[in-house]
């Protein structure tokens, strides 16, 4: 069966557990004091709209679109298990996110990521996502990678 994408609430066990997945694994590789975590809750939020991907009605997928005040659209949460990793999910939930992103007008994408995951970089960079300076509120800390893309 193929995985399916679409629109979901993060407050679902199987996403609250997906969540927590996606922050151990950050957690790993970036000291505390500099993650940049939104909470299932946050991700509920009406300015968010979150993407999972379901392989057999199993989430091992997720993304989302978060709407800045500052009228920009900002990649987050995405994360993909470490069994369905290379197989091109996470790089289909980014194209629905870009596709959401100009649906409602969005000109800009920017998006955070960490200074030692060199596989997201890939799929950022396989979208046309291109580096930028530190954007939005983040500091420029050394443990973060900016990106950007115009729509």
């Amino acid at each position: 069966m193929a995985v399916t994408i679409a629109a979901e609430s993060p407050l679902q066990d199987d996403v609250r557990s997906l969540i927590a997945e996606l922050n151990a694994f950050l957690l790993s590789i970036t000291p505390p004091e500099f993650c940049s975590h939104m909470t299932v809750e946050q991700m509920a939020g009406s300015d968010t709209t979150v993407l999972v991907g379901r392989d057999e009605g199993r989430a091992v997928a997720c993304g989302a679109l978060r709407r800045d005040a500052r009228g920009v659209g900002e990649v987050k949460r995405m994360y993909t298990v470490p069994s369905s990793q290379g197989q091109g999910i996470g790089g289909r939930i980014l194209a629905e996110i870009e596709a959401l992103a100009r649906e409602e007008g969005f000109v800009r994408l920017v998006l955070e990521t960490g200074h030692a995951h060199e596989p997201a970089w890939h799929v950022y960079e396989r979208a046309g996502f291109t580096r930028c300076g530190p954007v939005l509120d983040y500091p420029d800390t050394g443990y973060s990678v900016f990106y950007e893309k115009l729509l």
